[in-house]
């Protein structure tokens, strides 16, 4: 079963200029770039004995 994706398709697509078009795999890859980035943002913050991430560790 495929993971729940972090992303929001709807929000993403309004963002895109007219008559562009959004292939599913980009959401795909698009979702595990927030992840990773959630997950920097994570490391950083704990690297800085802190345990709420703020806007610097991203």
């Amino acid at each position: 079963m495929p993971r729940e994706r972090v992303i929001v398709e709807s929000k993403v697509r309004e963002l895109l200029p007219e008559g562009m078009r959004l292939a599913s795999d980009a959401l795909e890859g698009l979702d595990q770039a927030v992840r990773e980035l959630i997950n920097k943002a994570v490391q950083r913050c704990r690297a800085n004995g802190r345990k709420t991430i703020i806007k610097e560790d991203f």
